[in-house]
């Protein structure tokens, strides 16, 4: 099963993972991104293209999916302002075993670090600027292609 959420709500992480459970798994790798305050961050507004996103990230739960025959897979991500220390994102993968577990959870995050249709902007001093995309999230989605 896939799970794809795209909201300005609060992730409820005891819900999504009961949600992302499973008959017959053996491991739940899970990932939770949270909103850095570093650098004087004070403010992250995400935006997004509706529908585009959530097509985005159904093909990136599906590839990892069939890859390494997942028993589901769940990606919830917020957008609007969010403050640091909140949850942003949520990723899990469930497997009959740890292994493909642990790298479909990890591929997804890099590979949605890099190809979902999100743009963010910080807010600093009260002055806005948007997020540009980092070498380091590349090079890391490079290495499931």
């Amino acid at each position: 099963m896939i799970r794809i959420a795209v909201q300005a709500a609060p992730i409820d992480l005891a819900a999504a993972v009961a949600a992302a459970e499973s008959d017959g798994a053996g491991a739940i790798a899970t990932f939770t991104g949270v909103v850095r305050g570093d650098d004087g961050v004070e403010l992250l507004e995400l935006e997004h293209y509706p529908g585009m996103t959530e097509r985005a990230l159904e093909r990136i739960a599906a590839d990892a999916a069939a890859r390494w025959s997942l028993l589901s897979a769940t990606i919830i991500h917020r957008v609007g302002p969010m403050q640091p220390g909140e949850r942003i994102v949520f990723v899990a993968a469930v497997a009959p075993h740890r292994s493909a577990a642990l790298d479909a959870c990890a591929a997804m995050i890099d590979v949605l670090k890099t190809t979902a249709p999100f743009w963010k902007r910080e807010v600093r001093g009260g002055a806005s600027a948007w997020v540009a995309a980092r070498e380091a999230d590349e090079a890391a989605a490079a290495r499931w292609q």
